[in-house]
């Protein structure tokens, strides 16, 4: 897991270096034909990479993302309207029945379908009318790191080009040297607080909020830590109950309106005597861990991660677990 995650920024600027026509066509063709809405297909880290992606095409080109529950067409077999949807699937594998399945009712009703994939021969980008590769390479970790960082990649090359943004895309081409900066992060000063936890949350927002779900995740996979994501306003409702003394919170204070926001909540949480790990910029003085920054805010959530994926690893070896090899699941999980 920590050598796959430490090669995402080779995998990015192989990502980076191809199928530069196929997004320019595409971004082409969605501002010809501008979708109503769009949908994302996706489970898992992929699904949370679709939640950056979501959040990008709201904030940036105004079109309402909403995930789709696949069973409502593997399942339930709803009439659902395809016609001027835009239809998103993200998949390290591409195998997953309920992702090819909806794909390819999406396309045979009139939508325009994309498949962000890592095996450009799998069914899934087989089935979708632009299958865009991520170029990640073999991983053979169960705990996906270095594909989930390019999905991240790939959904905001897919936004940059729909919005035909020369400042975002510049942004990204930079962002490999900024993800081997944060690869190369510190954060070993948080597992004096998560090696004896029981159960944590971990908080987010905005784009950033993605790197939450992903953050909670991993720490239930590779460490069995039963740690929840919450937006930083959703926690101040009923997550609140939660916060006893000694509480663990890991709190992503990437750059953007929310910031401000979120460091204010570290503050308070400590009050409350929860054990706060807050990770912001250097130009937090309040900050516990060092949050590495990207050419663009937009773009801060993708060094974040990889700075979190140091972690995981050494809190899953310092808990006893072996972070390649979690219990009980499998790298390719088929579902319907």
């Amino acid at each position: 897991m920590l050598q796959e995650a430490r090669s995402a920024p080779d995998a990015v600027a192989r990502q980076l270096a191809a199928d530069a026509a196929a997004y320019t066509a595409l971004g082409r063709t969605l501002r010809e034909a501008p979708p109503a809405v769009a949908l994302t297909v996706a489970r898992g880290s992929s699904d949370h990479a679709a939640g950056y992606l979501g959040y990008l095409v709201m904030s940036r080109l105004g079109r309402i993302v909403a995930s789709l529950p696949m069973s409502l067409v593997t399942l339930y077999k709803s009439p659902l309207q395809a016609r001027q949807t835009l239809a998103v699937a993200i998949s390290q594998s591409g195998q997953s029945p309920d992702l090819v399945e909806p794909i390819g009712y999406f396309r045979a009703g009139g939508a325009t379908t994309v498949a962000l994939v890592n095996d450009a021969a799998s069914p899934l980008a087989q089935v979708a009318e632009w299958a865009l590769p991520l170029h990640a390479g073999p991983e053979r970790s169960v705990a996906a790191t270095k594909s989930f960082i390019a999905s991240l990649v790939a959904g905001a090359r897919l936004v940059a080009h729909w919005q035909d943004d020369a400042p975002l895309q510049a942004a990204l081409q930079a962002l490999p040297e900024a993800l081997h900066v944060a690869a190369g992060t510190d954060w070993s000063a948080a597992l004096e607080v998560l090696v004896p936890a029981r159960a944590a949350m971990v908080v987010g927002r905005g784009p950033g909020f993605a790197v939450a779900n992903e953050a909670a995740l991993k720490l239930k996979e590779t460490s069995s830590l039963q740690a929840e994501a919450f937006s930083g306003a959703e926690i101040q409702h009923g997550p609140m109950a939660l916060i006893d003394p000694g509480y663990p919170l890991l709190i992503f204070a990437t750059r953007g309106p929310a910031s401000a926001g979120l460091v204010e909540l570290a503050t308070a949480m400590r009050q409350r005597g929860a054990r706060v790990l807050l990770a912001a910029p250097d130009g937090v003085p309040t900050r516990d861990l060092t949050l590495p920054t990207a050419p663009t805010p937009d773009l801060d959530p993708i060094v974040a991660v990889q700075a979190f994926y140091a972690l995981a690893a050494q809190l899953a070896v310092a808990r006893g677990f072996d972070p390649d090899q979690p219990r009980h699941l499998r790298k390719v999980t088929r579902t319907q």
